[in-house]
This record gives C-alpha cells, structure tokens and sequence, in this order.
C-alpha cells in the first residue's frame, strides 16, 4: 500500500511539473487585443476601409481587434510607430503606398525606417486606381485626343496633381514619357482642392484617386479618360496598356505590415486570418460600393508590388530632379 501511494505520489509530482512547463505554451496567438494602426486621421480613405476589416479579422481570431488613428508626416508617424512597437503580432500596420513608396522617393530625409527591413508584409487589401478626368463638357472625347492636342500644343493643357512627388505626379510623368505630350504641372495641397479646381473650370485636366472623382462622373460634371486600373462599373474606360503602351499608370494601395521579426508562430496565425477577412463576401461588398477595388495579395505578391512600385518612382524622381 505505501509502495502504491509513493508511485501515485510520484505521478502527481511529474504531473505538476509538466503542466507548469507546458502553460506558457498553451498560451496560443492571440490572447488578447490586437491594435492596428493607421497613419490616417478617422473619416480618411484608410480608416473608412480598415475598419470593416478589423471588425471581420476580430471575428475570425476570437479577440478584439481596435483601430488606432496615427495621422501625420504622410502616414509615416503610424508605420513608424509599428516598426518600434513589440514584435509579438499584437501591433500590426494598415500601411499605403504614401509611407511605404512614395514618402521615401520624394523625401527620404524624413521617414526613419526602412519599409523593406523594418516591416513584414502580410497582405494587400486594396487598390484605388488613379484616373485622368476632365469636365464633362470638356472637347475631349477620349485619352488619345487628349494626347494628340497636347503633343500639338505643348504646355498649354493645365494638368493639375496633390503636390510635388505625389503619385499622381509621378503619373503625370509617366504619361508625358510614355505619350510625348508636355502638359503644364499644377500641384495642389490635396485631392480635394485639385476637384475644387476642376469643377470651378481652373485649369483643364487632372490626375486623381477615383474614389474622390466618382461622384462627379456619375453625375456627369466629369469624364474619366483614363484609369491605372480597370474598374467595374466603368469598362469601357482604358488603362495604358489597353491603349498600347509599355506599362499601365501607379496605383495606389493599402495593405497590412507588422515589425520584422515577428515569430513563425505568429505569422502562421495571422497571414491565413487576414486573407480569409480580406476575401470575406460581406466586407468586400461594403468596401467595393466605396468606390475601391479589394483585391488580396499574399505577403511575397505585395513585397514585388512594393519594390517595383519604388524602382518605377524612383527612376521618374531621378529623372525630374527629386533624386540624384
């Protein structure tokens, strides 16, 4: 009998023993809230379309998920926070092409990180494709006219864009190279004041997000000519490469990044859970009536999409004096 009672003991002992080592383990990702921060203010294109997505991401995971707003130094502030925050997967970046591309091009003095080392891809959520519009009673009928007047009458078109080393600026000289058109360059603060102008008759062309100029075409004060990305509700609108030239215009994108470094464990948790929240019918469906086209792509697709999006900037940069 204390033969048998020192051998259960015994068991119970080694018993209390691995169940201390192994709870830690049992602590699977995640546990507890996730935060995602967007370097937008609330209302902005970014917190409009992340918001659906974290609802559908906390749903999958089983644990809150919350938006945090870190607007400022062209999205820069937020990335930046991410990169310096822990690399356990519970802080994790709704990032866009501004702070991943287009702020390190135009001024590189200003971002502290380094989007290809200091961050790990973890999807693509979205496209908005970028257009060149007109008014609607403009004479142009399509993208070729406009080409074909400009070409015959270089610099007299007034071509408006958000500011010097935008991507739409970027696309602008993407088309006088590609086109051999010289239109004159009209850059503004913002997208909004870029539409202010057109609709008031200030100049003749611009360079804007789709989203911002949609109400305006469907109301027929404006007419698309161009987009950098086929669009549903407007098919018979072209891109570049539909028109026969080399390479279609940028577009612009958002997508999620945590800090380089995040365990396996982790990444094996979250990538899965993103793309299942990202290709969800409901959310979809809520976001494409904004006016943005969902289209996932895995972490190694958005990685290239980053790196040649930043190679093709940053050869126009160079080439119009941003870069040496």
């Amino acid at each position: 009998m204390k033969r048998l009672l020192s051998v259960l003991g015994l068991l119970l002992i080694m018993f209390g023993l691995c169940a201390g080592v192994t709870t830690p383990l049992a602590e699977t990702y995640p546990n507890r809230t996730i935060q995602i921060i967007i370097g937008q203010p609330p209302g902005a294109a970014g917190d409009i379309t992340c918001r659906p997505l974290a609802e559908e991401l906390g749903k999958i995971l089983g644990v809150p998920v919350v938006v945090i707003n870190k607007p400022g130094a062209s999205a820069t502030l937020g990335i930046d926070a991410v990169v310096r925050s822990k690399k356990d997967g519970y802080t994790i970046a709704y990032t866009n092409t501004s702070g991943i591309v287009y702020a390190r091009v135009s001024h590189p003095e200003t971002v502290p990180y380094d989007p290809f080392k200091d961050l790990e891809p973890l999807g693509l959520h979205l496209f908005f494709p970028l257009t060149v519009t007109v008014q609607g009673n403009a004479a142009w009928k399509s993208f070729e006219e406009l080409i074909d007047y400009a070409k015959k009458n270089p610099g007299k078109v007034r071509m408006a864009t958000h500011g010097q080393g935008s991507i739409d600026h970027f696309n602008l000289e993407l088309i006088q190279s590609m086109t051999g058109a010289q239109f004159s360059h009209i850059p503004f603060k913002g997208g909004p004041e870029v539409v202010t102008a057109l609709l008031g008759g200030h100049l003749e062309v611009i360079g804007e997000a789709y989203t911002l100029v949609l109400p305006h075409v469907r109301s027929g004060k404006f007419k698309m000519l161009l987009l950098s990305r086929k669009a549903p509700e407007f098919p018979d609108i072209p891109t570049m490469i539909q028109l026969g030239y080399k390479q279609d215009l940028l577009s612009a994108w958002f997508a999620l990044h945590a800090p380089a470094g995040i365990p396996e464990e982790v990444r094996k948790v979250l990538v899965p859970a993103l793309e299942k929240a990202i290709k969800s019918p409901a959310v979809k469906e809520k976001i494409e009536k904004m006016g943005y086209l969902v289209d996932y792509k895995s972490p190694d697709e958005l990685k290239k999409q980053s790196v040649e999006d930043y190679e093709t900037a940053y050869a126009i940069a160079i080439k119009i004096g941003l870069q040496k």
